[in-house]
């Protein structure tokens, strides 16, 4: 099941299956290769009477920045939407696999977790972090919306906390990830390093390892914590033209809230008023949706989005240029 030339590796360690994301010039960025070797892998396993599946990065800097998302827009400027849409369907088969997995699997994240890094680690079963590990959906800034399964993991996050993640893009650190319930466990980097070998020679339960191996001092309360009565209070308004209002008061109010409301004020106006306004109705109807179910609104949304202006634009200014001067198709204004 292996090749040399591989971005993603496929190996047995006795009784865990290993799939490692190894492309790293990337950050990992997955491809439609990668997650047709992924689907194949796990599909082969599923009966196969193992112990785990875990899913982890060759590199220490990032378990996975994304999509390859700079392919989708050339073929959007090509034209070419089915092979996009080939692998959407196949990561987002992917998604739900690992969502309704038969085998524990566990993601090992130490480093950068975003976009599609978030669909193949958070439907599992467990996610165990190093304090390196840092998460994001920040699809907006290119045009595009929260996918695979951002639908339906971000609507169940406490509180507000998953519109504001989903519309901003903001990037959490571990201590955040574990308050929120992105991650499950965590344990040093060293640790997350041996990990897959100590899962296949344990016979316990995989959560009483996961929970043997956490820090003995606990960490941080996250950079959450300190603004969460104000961020709910911002992300509980009716509509995104409420947003912005809250935020434009927290900035002109004294006090710590002001810098955090700045802030994500900035990168709501930085954002695609389309992206916004598709992104926060998929987080509403998200909500009384099945996993399954949100992928398939996902899919289609894609199949709409990556033929609009503001994609090809988004990712021209955020991943080709790298200028973060993108020119919207719509007035900045939506979200308040």
């Amino acid at each position: 099941m292996q090749g040399p030339t591989d971005d993603v590796r496929v190996e047995r360690l006795g009784p865990v299956g290993r799939i490692v994301l190894d492309r790293p010039r990337a950050l990992n960025a997955i491809t439609l290769g990668m997650v047709e070797r992924i689907h194949a892998a796990l599909e082969e396993w599923r009966d196969a009477g193992l112990r785990a599946i875990v899913v982890e990065s060759a590199s220490e800097r990032a378990f996975c920045a994304g999509g390859d998302i700079r392919r989708v827009r050339e073929n959007s400027l090509a034209g070419r939407h089915e092979e996009s849409l080939r692998f959407f369907d196949t990561e987002y088969a992917v998604n739900a696999l690992l969502g309704s997995y038969p085998v524990p699997v566990v993601a090992l994240v130490g480093g950068i977790c975003m976009g599609g890094g978030m669909g193949l680690s958070v439907h599992g079963t467990f996610v165990v972090v190093s304090p390196e590990a840092s998460f994001a959906m920040p699809e907006t800034k290119i045009g595009f919306f929260p996918d695979v399964g951002g639908s339906h993991f971000l609507p169940r996050l406490p509180g507000h906390t998953g519109r504001y993640l989903g519309l901003t893009g903001a990037r959490i650190g571990a201590a955040d990830a574990l308050a929120l319930g992105v991650a499950t466990h965590a344990c040093s980097a060293a640790d997350l390093a041996r990990l897959p070998e100590l899962i296949a020679g344990y016979d316990g339960p995989l959560e009483q390892l996961l929970r043997e191996l956490a820090p003995d001092a606990p960490g941080s309360a996250g950079s959450l914590a300190a603004v969460r009565p104000e961020l709910e209070w911002v992300f509980s308004a009716p509509d995104l033209a409420g947003i912005g209002p809250r935020l434009r008061r927290l900035v002109a109010t004294p006090g710590p809230a002001a810098t955090w409301a700045a802030e994500t004020l900035a990168a709501l106006e930085s954002a695609s008023p389309y992206s916004l306004a598709v992104t926060d109705r998929l987080l509403v109807e998200g909500r009384g949706r099945s996993l399954e179910e949100c992928l398939r609104a996902e899919l289609a949304t894609a199949a709409e989005v990556i033929r609009s202006a503001d994609f090809v634009e988004g990712v021209r200014s955020v991943l080709v240029d790298k200028d973060h001067a993108p020119h919207w198709s719509t007035p900045v204004g939506e979200a308040g």
